[in-house]
């Protein structure tokens, strides 16, 4: 391998603050022979030829943007937005041809699967895989009791390593599951005759994303997904426009009625005046929201390209498993996969509004003896026929 001056390498975990607990103390241990100068502010060291390694979160990808490396370890990239490898990380390894390591657990079949079964057939990748059974670090007695305090979930993905356990915690896991298997993610065409609605989760040091969907018939069809940092509403107005959607309803959330401190206008005020039509979802609980956007995705098709990302945010939206209360947390974890997934919830939401649910059914109430057989028949939940004329 090449051996080029002022090398650049870079450690990056899912948070900075992971990146730190897990990395930070090593690094400074175990390189300290060879380190000259090392910042504790800003997570690098440099060593005795002048290379440099510096620690980063994936939760800040700007943070690692504008320079060169010449190596990458990505550890837990399954937790990781799956556009920070090649949105990112792989342009800045092209100017010295540096290489990357993928480590981590499996969370599903997600972008971390598809990296490890790419090294399966490509010559020029290494890849190894580290079974608990199979590896002889941990006593049998020791993975006998993990067995006993984990689901099997839980031991086939954390001590075997697979990629087919159910990810713990995940909202919509299975939901996305049946549309692959249903056929619901494929390429889908945008219908100029039917407006294009967006639900937004509006970010300002957060992410902001957006879901583009047509109503039709009884389907729901997601044909775009949108997400981008550090940006302004004019900024994702303009990314609308250039699309050229006949335009439909923007569903926003309360806190865009929130007034900025530097404007004095609400985001509200602020799409309207640039020619949008936005309406905040109505009040609900989280949980209700997750039900509504539960029981709405098995009608929904989505366009496996433009909705790449967004599909991969449903499917790791999840809640932390809580060690002590030996259960799940009643609230999501967040992290990247939390802004589509709550801009999904919006649109679930902001559907209802759109095509609400029919009035339950009245009944006219008879005299037993005085009701026909036909009208007995209307009165079932589902209405009834009879099966002779």
């Amino acid at each position: 391998m090449l051996q080029r001056s002022h090398g650049r390498f870079a450690y990056v975990a899912p948070f900075l603050a992971q990146a730190k607990e897990v990395a930070w103390e090593y690094l400074k241990r175990y390189a300290a022979p060879i380190i000259t100068d090392k910042n504790e502010g800003e997570l690098w060291v440099e060593l005795l030829n002048g290379a440099r390694v510096r620690l980063h979160g994936a939760d800040n990808p700007d943070r690692l943007r504008g320079n060169y490396l010449d190596g990458v370890v990505l550890d837990e990239f399954g937790d990781m937005r799956p556009s920070i490898w090649g949105g990112v990380i792989r342009p800045m390894l092209a100017d010295r041809s540096g290489w990357a390591t993928f480590i981590g657990t499996p969370k599903g079949r997600n972008d971390f699967a598809k990296v490890y079964e790419r090294s399966q057939s490509n010559p020029d990748w290494f890849s190894a895989m580290f079974r608990a059974s199979q590896t002889g670090i941990l006593g049998e007695d020791e993975l006998v009791s993990a067995g006993e305090d984990m689901t099997p979930e839980q031991y086939e993905q954390e001590f075997e390593c697979s990629f087919d356990a159910a990810i713990m915690g995940a909202y919509f896991g299975k939901e996305i599951a049946q549309a692959e298997r249903e056929g619901r993610i494929r390429d889908l065409h945008y219908d100029p005759e039917l407006p294009v609605h967006t639900s937004w989760d509006l970010g300002i040091g957060d992410p902001t994303a957006i879901w583009f969907w047509q109503i039709t018939g009884n389907e729901i069809r997601l044909i775009a997904h949108y997400e981008n940092t550090g940006q302004a509403i004019p900024h994702y107005v303009k990314e609308i426009q250039s699309r050229n959607y006949k335009p439909g309803v923007d569903w926003v959330p309360h806190d865009a009625k929130v007034r900025s401190t530097e404007t004095g206008r609400t985001r509200l005020e602020t799409l309207r005046s640039l020619g949008r039509d936005p309406w905040v979802i109505p009040d609900h609980t989280l949980m209700d929201g997750i039900n509504s956007a539960r029981l709405l995705l098995p009608r929904c098709y989505f366009d496996r390209r433009k909705c790449a990302e967004g599909i991969e945010a449903l499917r790791q939206y999840r809640a932390d498993f809580d060690e002590m209360a030996k259960t799940f947390k009643d609230r999501p974890r967040h992290d990247w996969a939390s802004h589509s997934a709550d801009a999904f919830r919006y649109m679930a939401m902001g559907y209802k509004e759109i095509v609400p649910d029919p009035p339950p059914k009245t009944v006219q109430w008879k005299l037993l003896q005085e009701a026909t057989l036909d009208e007995l028949w209307e009165a079932q939940d589902p209405p009834r026929r009879r099966a002779w004329a």
